[in-house]
């Protein structure tokens, strides 16, 4: 921070999820950069978060703590209009109650699809300062993703709503849910992307605020020990091991893994895989039928954030091939500052790194040969492990944005 420059005391995080309901990359993001804050910056973290439960009444706020970090959670019921999902008066005037009595000193927004976008002009009629994180493309995309019906990007650059016609159900209330989202965010002080991907499209499709800012996620370093126990676990079983953890969707590849697998030759040189089961009930990858795959595969099962350094201990090549243009990509991260090979696509804020060889990024829509391709190039024994990368970490995203803070 600038000379003189103090961080702010107390800050009110807002996401959908929040521990001890911890769901979804932008969570942990949220909930680590949060503790870092606490840790290296002497600030107080409360938290605002949504929940869903029949055995409450509606809108009932339930106050929790985790690790220091005191979470209201609000009581969110079924069969809410469709506008209340995305602005909700009852939630905002809530969360205003809540700011009245917390006082803090800075309202910090992530994913609040649910909780609603009301809360940001409303924390701006308190000249309480704001700054948005975007996570996702909910604010340009009613389906969040921007992923069409048939399962496809949508590859607008810009966004207009007019070119929605045929996603959405009511073309008149996406209009006015798009108006109203791009208002509120414009109440911002400062509104931050996680790559320059998402910050340019945003930009160009009407998201505008007091300053938007690129502000890199940071991930969960390599703790003591993990590239001795990779190392340990290459020397006992030298076979290459693929690690897949998008789940059997065509969005995230899975067909196009599936097929440039299967049509290795018989003779192809030993390896192994593994899938992980990310879902919370592990469904993911049951009923699929994955015999057809070349290679020595399982299914490993979620893991969390303390579990991280065992799975990619146990891989070699981690296989990112999402069919949508994304807004940064955590794993891609991970396993690089942890010496994993990356295969990936060209898809969006994922690929704003340096961890992948010249001319080996596969283009979204490539064909299964060109995945088999990189598959035998891995197979033919003929490169080294790269390199662990320097990745940003969570504390020192938690320092860049005190930066950003102190600058508005």
């Amino acid at each position: 921070m600038g000379a003189g420059m103090k961080p702010p005391g107390h800050i009110l995080v807002s996401n959908i999820f929040f521990a001890p309901y911890t769901y979804g990359g932008a969570t942990v993001v949220a909930e680590q950069v949060a503790h870092q804050l606490m840790a290296r910056h002497g600030c107080r973290i409360t938290a605002v978060s949504a929940m869903s439960r029949a055995d409450l009444p509606p809108y009932t706020v339930m106050k929790v703590e985790k690790d220091g970090i005191v979470n209201f959670l609000i009581n969110l019921p079924p069969g809410r209009a469709y506008a209340e999902h995305y602005d909700n008066p009852r939630v905002t005037e809530i969360f205003a109650r809540l700011i009245d009595d917390l006082a803090p000193d800075l309202l910090h927004a992530h994913c609040i699809q649910e909780i609603g976008a009301g809360i940001l002009p409303m924390a701006r009629r308190r000249n309480l300062p704001v700054v948005l994180s975007v996570h996702d493309f909910w604010w340009l995309c009613e389906r969040q993703f921007m992923i069409r019906l048939n399962q496809k990007y949508c590859a607008q650059d810009p966004v207009r709503i007019e070119n929605c016609r045929g996603c959405v159900d009511d073309l008149s209330r996406a209009r006015l849910r798009r108006e109203t989202l791009l208002a509120a965010a414009a109440h911002a002080d400062l509104i931050t992307f996680p790559s320059r991907f998402a910050l340019e499209l945003s930009r160009r499709s009407g998201m505008q605020g007091g300053r938007l800012a690129v502000w890199t996620n940071g991930v969960r370093q390599p703790g003591p020990g993990f590239f001795e126990a990779q190392a340990r676990r290459r020397a006992a079983d030298p076979r290459p091991v693929f690690g897949f953890v998008g789940g059997p969707s065509q969005i995230k590849g899975w067909p196009l893994i599936k097929a440039a697998f299967e049509s290795l030759p018989n003779d192809h040189p030993p390896f192994a895989g593994l899938l992980v089961d990310a879902s919370l009930d592990g469904s993911w990858w049951a009923g699929q039928d994955i015999s057809g795959l070349k290679g020595d595969w399982k299914i490993h099962p979620r893991f969390d954030q303390s579990g991280m350094d065992d799975f990619y201990a146990r891989i070699d090549v981690l296989l990112f091939l999402s069919q949508w243009k994304e807004t940064f990509g955590l794993t891609i991260r991970e396993a690089l500052c942890r010496g994993i090979r990356v295969i990936q696509t060209d898809s969006g804020g994922t690929t704003e790194h340096d961890g992948i060889e010249p001319g080996r990024m596969l283009p979204i829509g490539a064909p299964p040969s060109a995945l088999r391709a990189e598959i035998e190039w891995v197979l033919s024994g003929k490169i080294p492990p790269p390199q662990p990368r320097q990745v940003t970490s969570y504390a020192e995203q938690a320092d860049a944005l005190i930066d950003l803070i102190a600058e508005i």
